[in-house]
């Protein structure tokens, strides 16, 4: 393949693509924003699927270094009702086909997979444009431009690649979510360790839900979710830590105490996450030169798939790429065609069937009635 890979993001399905294209012997380059691989924090902990991101991971040859990172036990889950009471539960016997690893050693492992000097740090994008015949100028917010006849946005929920193809923005779902940490749990917290397990924890009510996480360790993370319109997030001062909590803990008055002290009790100041979508069935005609994958392309609210999703995108865009070397559109129309209803039909177990965090179903037992109709 002569036509150079340029790749706009340094996560997840950005790395994956890199890798895939490697092993097929087909060079790319990589801009990142990010000053260096640990210039943030790379989230909390992904499952795995494996009916799309191991199936990634085998198209990059990494499935030995996926297993190495996998943290043992975490696929234990149980429902509890807003009183406490457990009214599901599943132990982590092995055999699960969702292992669970930390996002920031997934990315490590993509790394450490590249050659030296694919990914570009320090790169932030401040514009695209396309410059005809398929060949696009990306422009960096240091002045610098790089030019390339195969440009791929896999650069999130505000992706700066997106515009050359479509008009659709992200819009707010009307949820958002509060992280918080614990640390030492199984010392420091032990209520709170007790009542999320050895992996996660659900507890969901119309309009509000809280999920939890064992990390490595005994190393708590807690998702706080609400249903509400961001002025009402907005209206809270994020750098006073207590208040904020307060604030938050109020929503879930009444609930048991080894539940609200997931947010009291937090270690870490909490942090606001607000959640956007693209249109579900987002399509755009094929445009020469450029294509989109993970959340620049199909935009979700946090359902379990977006990092596979994403992972996916990139192994099949960089099979496509290396099966028609020299017919790089032809690769691209594979891709998209495959990729567009991948997206949009995508089943989640994460209370999809409930309706949405707002419906009255969306309680432990209506989770465990969806749980039991999938196991019959």
């Amino acid at each position: 393949m002569r036509t150079p890979v340029t790749i706009i993001g340094a996560g997840l399905g950005g790395l994956t693509l890199a890798r895939v294209l490697h092993v097929h012997g087909i060079p790319a380059t990589v801009y990142e924003a990010d000053a260096s691989p640990s210039a943030r924090a790379q989230g909390g902990m992904l499952d795995i699927h494996d009916y799309n991101g191991q199936l990634a991971l085998e198209a990059a040859g990494l499935m030995d270094e996926f297993r190495s990172i996998v943290l043992e036990g975490r696929q234990a889950m149980r429902v509890i009702d807003r009183d406490g009471t457990v009214v599901f539960e599943e132990a982590d016997d092995g055999t699960g086909g969702r292992p669970e690893a930390l996002r920031g050693e997934l990315r490590r492992i993509l790394l450490e997979s590249l050659p030296a000097g694919t990914v570009r740090w320090g790169h932030k994008v401040s514009g695209t444009r396309a410059l005809g015949e398929g060949r696009h100028e990306v422009a960096f917010a240091d002045g610098t431009t790089a030019v390339t006849g195969l440009l791929v946005g896999a650069d999130g929920a505000w992706s700066r690649v997106r515009p050359l193809l479509t008009t659709a923005t992200p819009e707010y779902t009307g949820t958002s979510c509060v992280e918080t940490y614990l640390y030492e749990a199984d010392t420091r917290h032990p209520a709170a360790a007790k009542t999320v397990g050895g992996g996660s924890m659900m507890a969901p009510s119309p309009g509000r839900e809280i999920f939890a996480h064992r990390e490595s360790g005994d190393t708590l993370h807690v998702y706080v979710m609400l249903s509400r319109p961001q002025d009402w997030f907005a209206a809270s001062d994020f750098t006073d830590a207590a208040a904020v909590t307060t604030r938050i803990a109020a929503e879930f008055d009444g609930w048991a105490p080894e539940l609200t002290s997931l947010i009291t009790d937090s270690d870490t100041a909490p942090v606001l996450r607000s959640f956007h979508a693209l249109p579900a069935e987002l399509r755009w005609d094929r445009v020469p030169g450029v294509t989109l994958l993970g959340d620049a392309a199909h935009l979700q609210a946090p359902n379990g798939e977006g990092a596979n999703l994403a992972m996916l995108d990139g192994a099949e865009l960089g099979k496509a790429l290396a099966a028609h070397p020299d017919d790089v559109e032809a690769a691209l129309t594979e891709y998209e065609q495959a990729m567009f209803p991948r997206s949009a039909e995508v089943a989640t177990f994460e209370g999809a069937e409930l309706k949405g965090i707002d419906s009255e179903d969306n309680t432990a037992h209506g989770l465990l009635n969806m749980i039991n109709k999938k196991g019959q």
